[in-house]
């Protein structure tokens, strides 16, 4: 256990030493957020986001600021704040330059001659993946003015013009809401509802306000692409009338693809879900490394064969459907079974449940993916796996901490920030009652207070009041003293504060309270789970459960009574929850 204590704790300095580095290098990274863009209306303008420029401290990740300076707390330059472009919070993508600049280093494990198998030999062609396919609606009805893509083949890019659209229906919608306007000292509903009606058909935030603030109606609305993809189908052509949910477009993603593989029935016997497959194209050299992910069950009564089916990153463009590959499949049973290892140095966290970083393969931005191990013996210097690899893929042996650090940076999940992007993943909470200091109670319950007040700003759905008090939470996490706690509790609080820096920020950020909600839902657990573990020193705190929040999955709060006042969903089921458990200073 003292090794094991000393091993964190080393690991614990590194990440540290290694945010710098990581915010040094990952700079250029774009966050999940949607860019900027201007988009035209019909002859206005519409200001859809802003892209502000943000300066972060890369030992103190909660110091942000609009410009250039000094670290109020260390003192160290500000670096600009990075992001990343990935949609897979598990997924840390880099660029080429910073790759090299952190030296990191990967090994491919599991491919020695004992462990290839039996090689079984395979022709096939590439389809697109059924499951990325989409369809490009009108939300409104209306006549199409103008059309942006014209050809099947063309690729569309989330957030690109579409069509122009002429719609009486939003017409009438515009003057409802310029009429509800004049009325809104005595009819405030009345306004709430003509932006809700707007907001649904799917008019942005922006446009709205353009319309209350200029007053004038405008006749025509821009169409956007909701998602990425190359035209299968152009269902409209100009001066058609659409009706509110008509397709306009039908869109295929290529971004990934499937390899459909034919295998004859007596090969059957030597193929399973998992077995790795290299292939080629005859249009490229490049090697392409996949596995099979699924096998038809249905034999095909003129050829005797079966699909076996595997699933390709393709963001290069590279594999088109319909093209033609060849592929050796490796067979895990033929071959003589090793013990899969994995270099130490790859190894983040040592104990039985430890993470790694494994590229992932055919990326044309290098990418490096979060997974979960569980480790054997130590053999060497490497450690026998027991699960969560596999043969032939490529562990990140060098420059993990580097890449651990700046995930954590980007609020995406790391070794040290399991919690940002999984909303029950912590189960069983610690007890550190005893050892936690009168002080590091006290402030906790002061932190307590000002989530109070956020918590009612949510109770009156008021999503400015809740930003407002969100900033109030940030600044009193950044009062509080890591150091008072030591040993494990240390490393507890670490976790959460965490996911309490990274929720209580996000809410400044959002202007949707739906949105807001969701970061408080994530922000609750995190701080019960800190009261549970480390006790309070002020009065009693009831945990409040509503089954009805987030699709039925259920969230929790803290209250200073009784009383359900629910945060979820506000005056629409106001008493909807129960108390589950309270905190006091004697528990």
């Amino acid at each position: 256990m003292k090794s094991n204590s000393k091993i964190i704790i080393v690991g614990i300095v590194a990440i540290a030493l290694g945010l710098g580095l990581g915010y040094f290098l990952f700079g250029n990274n774009r966050t999940m957020e949607m860019p900027t863009e201007t988009h035209e209306h019909g002859g206005e303008t519409v200001q859809t986001s802003g892209e502000v420029e943000e300066w972060i401290c890369s030992m103190h990740p909660q110091i942000r600021q609009p410009e250039f300076g000094l670290c109020p707390i260390c003192e160290m330059d500000l670096i600009p704040a990075g992001s990343n472009e990935s949609d897979d919070p598990l997924v840390l993508q880099m660029t080429e330059n910073a790759v090299k600049l952190a030296n990191i280093q990967t090994t491919e494990i599991g491919t020695t001659a004992g462990e290839s198998g039996k090689m079984l030999k395979l022709s096939g062609k590439i389809q697109a993946d059924e499951r990325r396919a989409s369809s490009q609606v009108a939300h409104i009805p209306g006549r199409i003015e103008k059309l942006f893509v014209t050809f099947t083949s063309e690729q569309v890019n989330k957030g690109q013009k579409l069509a122009t659209l002429y719609s009486p229906d939003l017409i009438s919608a515009q003057r409802e809401l310029l009429e509800a306007l004049k009325l809104q000292d005595s009819y405030p509903n009345l306004v709430e509802a003509a932006r809700k009606k707007l907001l649904f058909w799917k008019i942005g935030k922006e446009t709205i306000e353009g319309i209350e603030k200029e007053g004038i109606i405008q006749e025509t609305f821009t169409v956007f692409a909701e998602s990425s993809g190359i035209v299968t189908n152009r269902r409209v052509s100009v001066g058609d009338y659409v009706r509110q949910g008509e397709a306009l477009f039908d869109l295929m993603n290529l971004n990934k693809v499937w390899v459909f593989f034919d295998a004859y029935e007596e090969d059957l016997k030597n193929i399973k879900k998992g077995d790795k497959i290299e292939f080629t194209t005859p249009s490229s050299n490049k090697i392409f490394k996949t596995s099979v992910t699924f096998i038809d069950p249905v034999i095909n009564p003129k050829t005797r064969t079966t699909s076996v089916r595997a699933e390709v990153n393709n963001s290069s463009g590279l594999l088109k459907p319909e093209m033609l590959v060849a592929g050796n499949l490796r067979n895990q049973k033929g071959g003589i079974t090793t013990k899969l290892t994995v270099p130490k140095s790859a190894v983040l966290w040592t104990g039985k449940r430890s993470v790694v970083y494994v590229k992932v393969p055919d990326m044309e931005i290098p990418s490096f993916k979060y997974k979960e191990i569980e480790i054997g013996e130590s053999m060497g210097d490497a450690y026998q796996i027991l699960s969560g690899l596999e043969a032939g893929e490529e562990v990140v042996t060098y420059g993990s901490f580097t890449i651990d650090a700046a995930a954590q940076l980007n609020n995406q999940v790391s070794m040290m920030n399991k919690n940002v992007k999984v909303k029950k993943e912590v189960t069983g909470v610690p007890n550190f009652h005893a050892e936690t200091p009168d002080e590091f109670k006290n402030q906790l319950n002061r932190l307590a207070i000002e989530y109070i007040q956020l918590k009612d700003a949510f109770v009156a759905t008021d999503a400015k009041t809740a930003a407002t008090a969100a900033e109030k939470v940030v600044v009193q996490l950044d009062k509080i003293e890591m150091s008072l706690l030591k040993g494990d509790a240390h490393i507890y609080w670490m976790e959460q504060l965490n996911a309490l820096q990274a929720h209580s920020k996000k809410i400044t950020e959002l202007e949707a309270v739906d949105e807001q909600r969701k970061q408080f839902g994530f922000l609750s657990d995190a701080l019960i789970n800190s009261i549970e573990a480390f006790g309070i020193a002020g009065e009693v705190l009831y945990v409040q459960h509503c089954p009805m929040a987030f699709d039925n999955e259920g969230g929790d709060w803290l209250a200073l009574d009784e009383a359900i006042q629910n945060p979820y969903f506000g005056d629409k089921m106001m008493k909807c929850g129960a108390v589950k458990k309270s905190f006091s200073k004697d528990n």
